[in-house]
């Protein structure tokens, strides 16, 4: 029985955590101390904030991934979930390992924008298009993440003959499409974008770097 107990202890996930990026949002976890368990597998459950009955979460039933999709789940993004996770190993389970509450509307991490840049002789045109939700319209096509905040664009521009940490702001604002003027024939331009959000005061990481001559 001890030995069972110490068992059920040792294999007890770790570090149960939501991970959200663009509302689509993952529950990971971290083995329990026993490292050499083998055969250890894992169960999900879930539920919104305030109800007594927790959910099965059929795909991440007896799995040996430590990572379980639950953005479908968390679909209603101003609402607060939990989620847990316990194991078995040996036919011998675990407790639950209970995560923290977690509101997608609060806490996904919201991407960059899609930068596609073309230029001209003496300016740089930039379309952007807003990182989108896993969730689709009936069409069909994903909902872009501008349906569920108002987002703002930042642009920086680097000057290659300059120093790339010095990344300068040359527009903030919502349009689509973008023209920055002014600047040198036949020098290296590379242009970022980050999305930022007002409300939350929150900035994305910066879109990948789109560098050109003009």
């Amino acid at each position: 029985v001890l030995e069972n107990w110490e068992l059920q202890d040792s294999i007890k996930p770790q570090k149960v955590e939501f991970r959200s990026l663009n509302f689509h949002s993952t529950l990971h976890w971290q083995p329990g101390r026993a490292r050499e368990a083998r055969d250890v597998v894992y169960f999900v459950q879930y539920k919104v904030y305030g109800q007594s009955t927790w959910q099965n979460k059929d795909s991440c039933w007896g799995i040996q991934n430590r990572v379980c999709d639950l953005t479908e789940e968390t679909s209603d993004i101003r609402e607060p979930y939990y989620g847990r996770v316990k194991a078995m190993s040996a036919g011998v389970y675990s407790n639950w390992s209970l995560s923290c509450r977690f509101t997608p509307w609060q806490e996904t991490i919201i991407g960059p924008p899609t930068v596609t840049v073309v230029h001209s002789n003496k300016s740089i045109m930039l379309k952007l298009q807003a990182p989108r939700s896993p969730f689709k319209r009936k069409k069909g096509s994903k909902i872009p993440m501008t349906n569920f905040y108002d987002l703002l664009y930042q642009i920086f521009i680097i000057n290659n003959l300059l120093d790339e940490q010095q990344k300068v702001l040359v527009y903030e604002g919502k349009d689509k499409v973008i023209k920055i003027e002014d600047l040198k024939p036949g020098v290296s331009y590379c242009v970022m974008a980050k999305t930022y959000v007002p409300v939350l005061d929150r900035s994305s990481a910066y879109s990948s770097r789109q560098c050109t001559v003009l």
